[in-house]
């Protein structure tokens, strides 16, 4: 069914009556897909792995934990939507924070040290940015400017009891496909567009960084015995902004176990590091906050069906008096602060620009 929202208040009702649903926009589409569940309680599960044989849109945090849950929307009431047309966000005081705030340089230095000392090859360090929410914001209305803006990115708003309300726009997908044919990408490495173009070289830095994330999902699947047809790398546009992607192409012979998969990929080295483990607990440690959904992953997930599952960068939290605004980049012991820092800031710019 393909239905013209009348209102875009109607999805600000359903955040306000605290309804679990999410409306997506996948990437060059020009219509909106939304899942929402009218009936019981949205299920909480205990792993990633417990994803298998599940049907319905799934939330993944970065790092699970009590109060912030893998969650899943059981559908039962789903719609195709038209994209209203809304105002556009006014940009004449967009800019971006050219100095880097104390706490930043502090956990710069703590996780560059790490990389130095050898203890990791790879190590991302994210932070998060609070902004004040006025009377006048419309969850509705910003999430319909991301669609219009951001035609490469996957574009959801979704809202739960136990997540509150997020918005996003991402270039990354985690795992892609149905039936037998599947796909993933390995995404890293970032440049600003040049005067609206894709830049036509990259550092020799980020062209590493882009290869080692490659290598690891080629292992990830070589663990599964799926050999992939590989891609890559080449530039592709996000937003403002342009990353080196690597497209692996495979079959899988049993798409009941998803979830196994999905465990072994999440979180990749773009939004974690390496070594996996030992990386993940370095940065709950030392990052000073809980990225909750940040960097995790979300989607609808369909064995039988279409399944997109993206990783959830570029987003935003929103809370009744504050809008919380998650990006990071990709850290090595050659790092130079002033350079990591205005990339995540040009990261945090997606979210801000529409605001």
């Amino acid at each position: 069914m393909i239905m013209t929202l009348q209102s875009e208040l109607e999805i600000n009702a359903l955040i306000r009556q605290n309804r679990a649903f999410a409306v997506y926009r996948l990437p060059r589409e020009n219509r909106l897909h939304f899942i929402g569940q009218t009936t019981g309680s949205v299920r909480i599960l205990p792993a990633i792995q417990s994803l298998n044989k599940q049907n319905g849109f799934v939330i993944a945090p970065f790092r699970m934990s009590e109060s912030c849950p893998i969650v899943l929307i059981e559908a039962d009431e789903e719609c195709v939507f038209e994209i209203p047309n809304v105002t556009a966000a006014s940009e004449k005081d967009v800019n971006i924070r050219e100095k880097p705030s104390s706490d930043y340089q502090s956990r710069f230095h703590t996780f560059t040290q790490a990389l130095s000392d050898k203890a990791f090859e790879k190590l991302v360090l994210s932070h998060c940015l609070t902004v004040p929410r006025k009377s006048e914001f419309s969850p509705s209305t910003v999430f319909y400017r991301a669609c219009k803006r951001y035609v490469h990115s996957y574009v959801y708003l979704f809202h739960t009891p136990q997540t509150g309300t997020w918005i996003g726009s991402t270039p990354e997908v985690l795992l892609s496909g149905k039936g037998n044919e599947w796909h993933t990408v390995a995404l890293a490495g970032t440049q600003r567009l040049r005067d609206g173009r894709l830049p036509e070289t990259w550092s020799e830095k980020k062209r590493e960084e882009q290869q080692l994330v490659t290598d690891y999902i080629r292992e990830c699947l070589l663990a599964f015995r799926i050999s992939a047809k590989e891609k890559g790398p080449y530039t592709v546009q996000a937003g403002e902004l342009a990353h080196l992607k690597t497209d692996l192409h495979f079959s899988l012979s049993d798409n009941q176990t998803l979830g196994e998969l999905l465990n072994a990929l999440h979180p990749t080295p773009a939004v974690c590091g390496l070594p996996k483990d030992k990386a993940f607990r370095f940065i709950t440690d030392n990052e000073g906050y809980d990225r909750r959904y940040y960097s995790g992953f979300l989607g609808r997930i369909q064995p039988e069906k279409q399944t997109d599952l993206y990783v959830n960068l570029r987003c935003m939290q929103i809370e009744s008096d504050r809008l919380l605004l998650y990006a990071g980049g990709g850290l090595f012991a050659s790092s130079d602060l002033q350079e990591e820092w205005l990339e995540t800031e040009d990261k945090l710019l997606t979210m801000y620009r529409i605001i």
